[in-house]
């Protein structure tokens, strides 16, 4: 398809819908396979990479990838990450050596797939998820980490083989796709070890727990990392124990990855920063904590933090999509807070958006401390308010 003058990635991708469109959610690889099919005879190369890993899970999954990117870049590979949901912009998605892809390259791919996806019904992460493997193989990366959507079993990342399967915490999330109990929700992300020769768990529930040990002896269950992180919050030193457990297992088991040097990849993983995790922020006058939790067990892993962070927050907001109800949340909050703002998918608020709600209660405090919560589209409306526009 040709322009008289280019778009940006963000116009291209109204073709498919907006950054919620990710909720569109489409079970199955029958697609995928499609797409990728059709990308081959365009003339994309898909190189299989040195190394292919799958991290699914319910919380922790964007950190563990990121704990692993850094620690192998910092190794001296070549890494492609691909993660979602974005926050500010679709090119955080995919990245090489840390860099976000670049307008034209993204646009570059787009030209050649979005016609594609659009012909084989392709949904919006579909799509993202087949343009960061081409991207990936066109960069000839030596290492793909691949964070799942939703589940594993059908979630798009899982329609490609892998060598390296990681799971991170399960809990009760996106009931309507996998299921209401946690065994079934369970199963369905235990997929992600589907094929892999490698294949480590974070910590479970004991539900959890029972049927990985019942699915598969070969699974490793990792260790908290007990060093002091740049990332802030107990759970991140359990997500970086699984990265941490992947690691040595690389080492151990992989020829091509028996010179990692561990004391250079544990201080890569002690230093790793991600956006959107505790992430403080500094706005005028005001002191703000920006976190992605946006479900139970993702909140309650913030609990023993939040103290520390504040003697008490002036406010804390909790937001929340339109089929998914945080009230349980609301008094394990309370004791950190002077203020709550809740702004869940259930009920009648005070505010109709994220950025009125904090152009009025900013307006009323000189010198605040805020916790905002709630999903990545949540965050980067909290951003696009402060007028950062930059991760």
């Amino acid at each position: 398809m040709t322009q008289d003058k280019p778009l940006s990635a963000e116009a291209w991708l109204e073709a498919l819908g907006l950054p919620s469109a990710d909720r569109n959610y489409l079970p199955g690889h029958e697609r995928v396979q499609m797409l990728l099919d059709a990308a081959q005879a365009t003339g994309i190369v898909f190189h299989r990479p040195l190394l292919r890993i799958r991290v699914a899970g319910t919380n922790g999954k964007g950190s563990t990838a990121h704990f692993l990117a850094q620690a192998l870049q910092t190794s001296g590979y070549k890494i492609g990450l691909y993660t979602s949901p974005h926050i500010v912009r679709f090119h955080e998605r995919m990245r090489i050596q840390g860099a976000d892809v670049s307008n034209v390259e993204l646009i570059r791919l787009m030209e050649i797939l979005m016609p594609l996806a659009l012909d084989v019904g392709a949904s919006y992460f579909e799509t993202a998820t087949v343009l960061a493997l081409s991207h990936f193989s066109m960069q000839q990366v030596d290492v793909e980490i691949l964070e799942a959507g939703v589940g594993a079993k059908l979630d798009a990342t899982t329609a490609v083989p892998a060598d390296v399967g990681v799971l991170t915490p399960v809990a009760l999330d996106h009931q309507d796709w996998l299921g209401d109990d946690l065994a079934t929700i369970a199963q369905d992300k235990a997929y992600v070890f589907q094929d892999c020769a490698m294949k480590v768990s974070a910590p479970q529930l004991a539900e959890v727990t029972q049927l990985l040990n019942d699915l598969d002896s070969t699974i490793v269950t990792a260790k908290p990392l007990r060093e002091p992180l740049t990332m802030l919050g107990a759970h991140q030193q359990e997500n970086a124990g699984v990265a941490w457990q992947v690691l040595q297992q690389l080492q151990h088991q992989h020829d091509i990855f028996s010179s990692l040097d561990m004391s250079q990849c544990k201080q890569a993983i002690v230093q790793t920063q991600v956006a959107g995790r505790l992430q403080q922020l500094h706005y005028q006058t005001h002191d703000f904590y920006l976190d992605a939790a946006h479900n139970s067990h993702a909140v309650q892993a913030l609990l023993p933090m939040l103290s520390s962070l504040a003697h008490t927050f002036d406010v804390i907001i909790l937001c929340s999509r339109q089929d998914r109800d945080l009230s349980e949340c609301v008094p394990w909050l309370k004791p950190f807070t002077h203020k709550m703002v809740v702004m869940t998918g259930h009920g009648v608020h005070e505010y109709t958006t994220v950025s009125d709600a904090l152009t009025v209660e900013t307006q009323e405090i000189v010198s605040g401390r805020f916790l905002v919560l709630g999903s990545f589209i949540t965050l980067g409306e909290v951003l696009r308010w402060m007028g950062k526009h930059e991760l």
